[in-house]
């Protein structure tokens, strides 16, 4: 395990934050609408979590920002049930625990703000993604949930909190 820190975002991330979403999703071919990356949020995450029941944490190593998740109630969906939205990490913060430090970090401030359930978007291709969400409790889904906007994710996930 790797020295690092996960704490929420502040506004001077947001330009981080949206530079290393940028760099990942094409890594697996997120490009375009009907993916997270075409967002509006993503230029100014702070603000967009900053609203109540939303939580977006940040990775943080040697001052550097290495990459963030957060939870936000289900666009379209029921108040019972959170999203984990945004998760991507930069190479650097990968394969050193980061990923399911940030999942435990997510999933307490979905209990927290009186989440029942959990729910996640991903594609075919974000393999190591997938082992962590399984890792972590979650289990594949037939079809979406809600109402995101995300029509290029093709699997699907959720979990009880």
């Amino acid at each position: 395990m790797s020295n690092f820190t996960i704490r929420p975002i502040h506004i001077d991330d947001d330009a981080a934050m949206a530079a290393i979403i940028r760099s990942v999703m094409p890594e697996f071919g997120a490009i375009g609408s009907g993916f997270a990356i075409a967002d509006p949020e993503v230029d100014w995450m702070q603000r967009a979590y900053a609203q109540p029941r939303h939580a977006y944490f940040v990775l943080e190593q040697d001052g550097r920002v290495l990459g963030g998740a957060g939870i936000a109630p289900l666009t379209g969906g029921d108040a019972s049930i959170c999203e984990l939205r945004k998760m991507y990490f930069l190479p650097a913060a990968r394969g050193i625990g980061a990923g399911t430090a940030m999942m435990a970090r997510c999933l307490a401030a979905a209990r927290e703000a009186g989440f029942r359930q959990c729910y996640l978007e991903t594609l075919n291709g974000m393999d190591a993604a997938m082992r962590l969400y399984e890792r972590s409790g979650f289990q594949r889904i037939a079809g979406p949930l809600g109402a995101t906007g995300h029509g290029g994710c093709n699997v699907f996930y959720a979990r009880t909190l």
